[in-house]
């Protein structure tokens, strides 16, 4: 299971019952919070959330909306006597941003692990999660991540069977690992059936709409993308921003085949982003208007269920 809420849906600055954009991913009984914009560990105490086990931090880029929540929810780890170490990913000059913070948060007594991404696509493994951070457009460089999180094919009795695997081999053989018994060598396709389908979650905010959304979005069950304004006459100031309109993304989520969209990271300017509900769902029927607090449960579900 992989638990997604969506702790602020606010861009730029925020508004009462809007908090900045901020993002918890819940996997495997560990934690990753993706951006830390202003007002972030009010968001995250008000749903119940404690700061101190989160495990990872995916930041997009580094405007102020999606980082200034940082040195107030490290000091906070601090004060909740944290010890484990964190680790935080992001763009070139990731070690210039957590130097600046250093300034602030002056007392972490935790070791702060960091990863500088610098390729155009990258690949990582947190908390069960297979993540790709890739390139997207925007103003200064800034990532988008693809989550995906595997499932174990089926164990299959008479398959291991016909196979003479030893019986004390089946456990291990069924989370993936090779075992070496009585000097012959036992694979997990000895005892397992086809590959199952997992599932498969999109964070994107500040880009304009580009082809590598529509590649890493394929079949997701959920895609989470920028709704930055919802007024067609905006476009030209999303264009000139590098940021997307309600629209574009979802025309992305309907190319792509997601599942279901969330919308979020409005402009302070869009007091009421439902109010272009029925043009977005014109576009993709399965679009949610998100708010601060959206959040849901995913689960597998077998091919079968899924026609």
């Amino acid at each position: 299971m992989l638990d997604v809420c969506l702790l602020g849906t606010g861009g730029t600055v925020p508004l009462p019952q809007r908090w900045l954009t901020s993002c918890l991913l819940r996997c495997d009984g560990k934690m990753i919070l993706i951006d830390c914009g202003e007002g972030t560990q009010i968001a995250l105490h008000g749903m119940g959330f404690s700061v101190k086990h989160i495990d990872t931090i995916l930041l997009t880029h580094y405007h102020a909306d999606h980082t200034a929540g940082l040195p107030g929810l490290l000091l906070s780890m601090a004060k909740a006597d944290r010890t484990d170490p964190i680790t935080i990913y992001g763009p070139k000059g990731l070690p210039d941003l957590l130097q600046g913070i250093s300034m602030i948060a002056r007392y972490v007594p935790f070791p702060i692990h960091y990863h500088e991404i610098r390729e155009r696509q990258e690949q990582f493994k947190e908390a069960g999660l297979q993540i790709t951070a890739f390139a997207v457009r925007h103003s200064v460089p800034c990532y988008s991540y693809q989550f995906i999180l595997p499932r174990s094919p089926r164990f299959d009795k008479a398959k291991a069977e016909s196979n003479h695997v030893p019986l004390k081999a089946w456990n291990q053989l069924q989370k993936g690992n090779t075992v070496e018994m009585d000097g012959v060598t036992y694979t997990p396709d000895m005892v397992c059936g086809k590959a199952r389908r997992g599932l498969k979650v999109v964070y994107s905010t500040d880009t304009r709409p580009v082809e590598a959304l529509e590649t890493y979005c394929r079949d997701a069950d959920l895609y989470i993308g920028e709704g930055m304004y919802g007024d067609p006459e905006k476009a030209d100031k999303a264009k000139l921003n590098q940021h997307s309109m309600m629209y574009e993304t979802a025309a992305i989520a309907a190319k792509a085949n997601v599942r279901q969209l969330w919308l979020t990271h409005y402009s302070p300017s869009m007091i009421d982003p439902d109010q272009y509900a029925d043009q977005v769902k014109a576009i993709f029927a399965n679009t949610v208007i998100a708010h601060d607090g959206q959040r849901t449960d995913l689960n597998f579900i077998d091919e079968e269920e899924a026609h």
